[in-house]
């Protein structure tokens, strides 16, 4: 094997490896991204339940009732 051969193959061994890395780091991100949408969307679910039954609680005339006599 001459010297020209052997550092093409060189280069092209750690370019080949480069890419390898990039890809996997790539791949690993996007798992760890879809982890934390999940996260956010069930955390997003919560709120929403909360802020329905805040809605129910404000909305009914008992309490309407009871923020009138707290005034008075």
């Amino acid at each position: 094997m001459d010297l020209w051969t052997m550092i093409v193959l060189v280069v092209a061994i750690g370019c080949g490896t480069g890419v390898a890395e990039s890809y996997f780091k790539t791949q690993r991100n996007k798992r760890s991204q879809r982890s934390s949408d999940d996260a956010i969307d069930k955390t997003v679910a919560e709120l929403r339940q909360r802020v329905e039954v805040l809605e129910k609680i404000i909305t009914d005339k008992k309490y309407q009732l009871q923020k009138e006599l707290d005034q008075l």
